[in-house]
């Protein structure tokens, strides 16, 4: 176990066991689903800290993964792991072209909605949710917002999203503070 926790990025869970041989069932975060078995090592966040961890062997499954821990092979020693998030090192994500960003790098960012000619703090980005057709930004209040109301703001670039400011901290958008 180590404590290497403050340059992860979380990009999976473990969620079952698959089978008798140690096999696990895995949900990613990564787009496309597929990149998080690009990444080596994992790190396991368990409730002692963070564990490293490689996979000898994986598969699509379903609408997700199987995998296989290496030195673990059998079902009660995979069932240890479940509900485990996978993590991986920051310094790992390849660059992004510019106006894209990881949600990671949301996370935590003011939001200002430029609103009537009006300039109004809606708080921060405390998550990020993947809806299917957008994601949401989850903008919870502070001390800082204008109220205390947590508010779901689609993120569309252009239409709702006008700018993101990693180095300010901050997200311009247009929404109405009613909603």
């Amino acid at each position: 176990m180590t404590d290497k926790g403050s340059n992860l990025i979380d990009v999976g869970r473990i969620t079952a066991v698959f089978g008798i041989q140690g096999w696990v069932k895995i949900h990613s975060f990564t787009e496309p689903q597929d990149n998080l078995f690009g990444y080596g090592p994992w790190w396991l966040k368990t409730a002692r800290g963070v564990k490293t961890v490689e996979i000898d062997d994986s598969r699509p499954h379903g609408k997700g993964f199987v995998a296989h821990i290496k030195g673990v092979d059998d079902r009660d020693q995979a069932a240890m792991y479940t509900g485990i998030t996978i993590a991986v090192d920051k310094d790992q994500l390849p660059d992004l072209e510019s106006e894209e960003y990881y949600w990671h790098q949301l996370q935590g960012l003011r939001v200002i909605s430029h609103w009537q000619g009006e300039s109004l703090d809606l708080g921060y980005v405390a998550q990020i949710l993947d809806t299917g057709a957008n994601d949401v930004l989850v903008v919870q209040p502070d001390s800082e917002s204008l109220d205390q109301r947590e508010r779901l703001v689609p993120y569309v670039p252009e239409q709702y999203v006008h700018s993101v400011d990693l180095t300010g901290g901050r997200i311009d958008v247009e929404w109405d503070p009613e909603f």
